[in-house]
């Protein structure tokens, strides 16, 4: 494939935006390569600016479960925009929204909109202090909640591959209440709440964490933090800012059967345009202003286009359960091909995989945390990347991300998948 278009937009780029990218994972740096630049998309499909076609993964992160630019929820978008794009006073469409979410999600009462998954944990934690009146927070290694100060400490994703567990700019007074415990380490979790758990105010965790490759929060974890939350009266806040409406329509209480105390939303709930949400018991989201005295406001929250959007995929999802038994399906198919690939080239890799979620890890497993997933290697991975890239499939460009399913991916979509990955992982391994 040939990049030049790509490879000139972002020589332009790198004059006007920092690093030539909006988001640092973008930049393609870390696999070495020059960010390619989208054209256009459709269904399973993205189109870069010099005519190559790739069978998607990356989905947006997240948001497109019905794929790009489905004509169910894209007819009629423009008579939204015609009655107006922004109002900075309520619309019906915001209540309509928050209905939908509240009768999907049982565990909470009520749920405010705010505009980027960052600003819904940053506020969630906000809340959560508010109510009990104490400082500090618990997060988990490699769970990453957004770029807010007080939680950009060992956090995952972008921060992972680049190396920076905690970003400069953040004074330590900001983390000082900040505790951090090993995901999935239960002994590690009773031995903060032992030594600290009175004046913990929250417990905040991916159930599913999407931001060091895939891993998914135990049974047996996520019920301890649900039984020590309790116990100590502490918030239990689940970030579902990825899993939300993607690993089931009722989210990780239907997956796992445990309720938490407040919960965080984004990209779904948005289909691709930017939006989050956070909300709670109505106890706690009465400390929420202009009912309480915890401030939090935003000009754009409740955006009528996002609003429409979400409220729109939201519903089909809720009207189409047959779209969560196709994606898992087609789940499952994707990562018992990558499986075989695996055995077939005497490869000692892992893959992990949750509903429509699914990762490849460059190392022997079980990885169940974060301690494993850095035993990946990277150099592999990025040489993977560059190959399978040169085969039409794209995935993010992290060995700490996810493989996002769509449901416009078809079957002829993961068999071309699956034998991409072959292909990539033979030339990566000059085998």
């Amino acid at each position: 494939m040939k990049h030049e278009k790509s490879v000139k937009v972002y020589e332009e780029a790198v004059k006007y935006i920092p690093g030539g990218v909006n988001s640092p994972v973008r930049a393609f740096k870390s696999v070495g390569l020059s960010p390619i630049f989208v054209d256009h998309a459709h269904g399973s499909k993205i189109y870069d600016v010099d005519g190559n076609e790739y069978i998607d993964y990356i989905c947006s992160w997240g948001p497109l479960m019905l794929g790009h630019s489905p004509k169910e929820l894209t007819e009629g978008i423009e008579d939204v925009i015609k009655r107006g794009t922004s109002f900075g006073v309520p619309t019906e469409i915001e209540v309509e929204m928050a209905k939908i979410i509240v009768d999907a999600y049982p565990a909470i009462d009520q749920v405010r909109m705010v505009n980027s998954g960052t600003e819904a944990t940053m506020s969630a934690l906000r809340v959560a202090r508010g109510y009990t009146g104490k400082n500090k927070i618990l997060k988990f290694e490699g769970c990453y909640h957004g770029h807010s100060d007080a939680l950009l400490v060992q956090s995952g994703s972008g921060t992972l591959t680049y190396g920076v567990p905690t970003s400069p700019g953040v004074p330590d007074d900001v983390v000082k209440h900040t505790l951090v415990a090993k995901y999935n380490d239960l002994e590690d979790v009773r031995r903060i709440f032992r030594e600290q758990g009175n004046d913990i105010a929250a417990v905040i965790v991916e159930t599913i964490s999407g931001n060091m490759g895939l891993v998914k929060g135990k049974q047996e974890f996520i019920q301890l933090l649900r039984d020590l939350c309790t116990e100590y009266g502490v918030v239990l806040i689940f970030d579902e800012v990825i899993t939300g409406f993607r690993i089931s329509y009722n989210s990780s209480p239907k997956y796992f059967g445990i309720n938490p105390d407040m919960v965080c939303f984004g990209k779904i709930i948005g289909a691709g345009l930017p939006v989050g949400a956070y909300g709670g018991k109505k106890e706690i989201m009465d400390v929420v202003s202009p009912v309480g005295p915890v401030y939090q406001a935003g000009t754009l929250s409740g955006n009528p286009l996002a609003m429409h959007m979400g409220k729109r995929n939201l519903e089909i999802l809720r009207d189409n359960p047959q779209i969560y038994t196709e994606l898992e399906r087609k789940a499952i198919k994707l990562e018992e091909g990558i499986k075989s690939n695996l055995e077939k080239l005497g490869l000692d890799y892992t893959v992990n995989r949750a509903g429509s979620l699914v990762c490849l890890f460059f190392t022997k497993g079980p990885v169940e945390s974060y301690d494993d997933a850095k035993k990946c290697d990277i150099d592999k991975f990025n040489l993977y990347f560059k190959e399978l890239l040169g085969r039409g499939i794209l995935v993010g460009p992290s060995q700490y991300e996810a493989m996002f399913l769509s449901n416009a991916h078809t079957d002829e979509d993961i068999e071309n998948t699956i034998n991409a990955n072959y292909e990539a992982l033979k030339a990566a391994h000059n085998l």
